[in-house]
This record gives structure tokens, sequence and C-alpha cells, in this order.
């Protein structure tokens, strides 16, 4: 099997685990810078060039699109969806999961356990929103952060009113949501691949930060989840159509809440902390997709010849 890893640096952890442990397996595996790919969309034969080449036999591509780069990201992926490549994570899926708002949109109409959240555009709706989520202390998001930066907890409605109104001010996007005090600066990752959560980690922010990010300070550690987290988990991943996800869940006064779904989930805390093999297990899924794919084809030409 011919694998395409898409990721723009072939030296961090996540890629090189995944090269590795498609190599172990056997296959053949070449990483892709995705910025560096450029396509052919015109013609009836959709290609897909890399450095003056075209790469058009690859088995299966593995997406590792950071959040910056991905409407490029995901439009490259498509092209390769477009000539048969099996993708782990679906270029549609990546958008979805991408887009805080519409996911928690999604989420929310499937029944998913959530925080509170608002989302409004003039500064003359603040008090409200303020209301809506239940007062402070509770915490603001920029609609495009990643790992924790443009996420501010403000203590007091004061505070929250002022934090709000600058972000507005700045004509950027923002979610409030409450601020689960239960959980104590801690959440739960879960690594969802096909139907079930391979691992799951606890994430706890360092002393007075109350975001868990590994990327902020934050340590991991070994967890044990319920049946309630790892079904929640599962139907998020579901709804976002992903087959691999990072899921990130806390533990609330009415149950797991989810924060956010990762479609390029790290793999270097995870495996660290649970010592198991999560690059494998995605090389692992691609082969039986891809068998199943090819098992289906045979047996609809078969069918045909019927």
């Amino acid at each position: 099997m011919k694998i395409a890893i898409l990721s723009r640096n072939p030296k961090l952890y996540s890629t090189r685990r995944l090269v590795e442990a498609a190599t172990e397996r056997g296959h053949e595996v070449r990483v892709l810078d995705v910025l560096r790919c450029y396509m052919n969309i015109t013609s009836n034969k959709p290609k897909v060039h890399y450095k003056g080449e075209t790469l058009d036999d690859f088995d299966a591509v593995i997406p590792r699109i950071g959040a910056s780069v991905t409407f490029y990201g995901a439009s490259v992926l498509r092209q390769f969806e477009m000539l048969g490549t099996f993708p782990l994570n679906e270029s549609v899926a990546i958008s979805r999961s991408r887009d805080k708002l519409r996911s928690l949109q999604l989420l929310s109409r499937k029944g998913i356990g959530l925080p509170v959240t608002g989302f409004a555009h003039r500064p003359d709706d603040v008090d409200d929103l303020i209301k809506m989520v239940g007062g402070a202390p509770l915490v603001i998001k920029l609609l495009e952060g990643t790992q924790g930066i443009g996420v501010v907890l403000a203590e007091t409605n004061q505070a929250a009113e002022s934090v709000i109104e600058a972000f507005m001010g700045l004509k950027t996007n923002i979610l409030v949501q409450e601020y689960i005090k239960e959980a104590g600066g801690a959440d739960i990752r879960c690594f969802v691949i096909g139907d079930k959560v391979v691992a799951s980690m606890k994430r706890q922010g360092k002393e007075g930060e109350f975001r868990s990010n590994l990327h902020r300070g934050g340590s991991a550690s070994l967890i044990r989840i319920t049946p309630e987290e790892r079904s929640t988990a599962v139907r998020a991943a579901k709804t976002m159509g992903l087959n691999v996800a990072g899921v990130d869940l806390l533990r609330s006064n009415h149950g797991p809440v989810v924060m956010e779904v990762n479609s390029s989930p790290g793999l270097e805390g995870i495996e660290s902390a649970t010592g198991k093999d999560i690059a494998g297990t995605q090389i692992q899924f691609i082969e039986k997709k891809l068998a199943e794919r090819r098992s289906g084809v045979s047996l609809t030409r078969t069918r045909g010849r019927g």
C-alpha cells in the first residue's frame, strides 16, 4: 500500500510516528508539504502536482493539516478524494470540525452534552449574552483560536463585558461559554478511531491555569473513562464525520460535555500517557477500510457478471 501524509513538517512527532508505523507494516510512505501541492482542476482527469511531478498513485492519504492552512489543505485533500484515494479523514469533515460554531451547532442538534454557549455580533447584546450562559465566571473564546490561544476566563460580569466588547471592537468572532468550575482545570482527551475510543488521557492545567492544553504547560496522565464519556466521544466524532478524532470532554455536574472535536489530534501526549501504539492503530484502520473497499468493488463486479 502506498500512503501519502499531508504534513508541513516531517520532523513533528505525530508525522514521524505515522511514517514509522506504516513502514513497519510494509507500506510505502511519503510526506508531502500540503502547501507545496498544486492542482489541475479544469481537466476531466483531476490531478495533484508536487514539485513538478504528478501524484496519482496513492492508495490512502493521512491529513495532518494545521488550523492555519485549513482552507488550502482541505482543497488539496479534496483533490486526492477526486482521484479515488482513501482519506483517513475526509475534507468536508475536517472543514466542519474546524468551524467551532458550526461544530457546536451540529453537536447540539444531536443532543450531545455541551457547555451553555452564546454567540453574538453587536456590543449592545453583551448583557443578555452574559446572562444567557449563567453569568460570570465565564469563558470567552476566539472562534479561530487553537491550542488555548485566544481563550480568556472572566471572573466577574464587568470583566466579561470589557473583554467581550474589546474583542468585538476588533471585529472578531467570539464564543461565550459557561465555566465548568467542577472540572478543576482538567479535561479528558478521548482518541477516537472508527467507532471506538482507543485511548484516553486526563490533561491537567498547571497551577493557576484554567486551560489544560499540553502546549501551555499542562500535564497528561492515564485515566479510566465512564461508559457515558466513551459514548459521548464516539457520537461526537461520528457527528463530525471523522474517522479519527481527539474529542475533548469536561466532567460537569450534569454529565460529560464536549469542548472540542479535533480532526488532527497530536500523538505525543496520548502515546506517552497511555503507552499505546496509536499511530499503528490508525494504519490498521486504513488497511481495514481499503480491504472493505476492494472487497466491495469485487462483489459489485461479480454481481454485474451475473
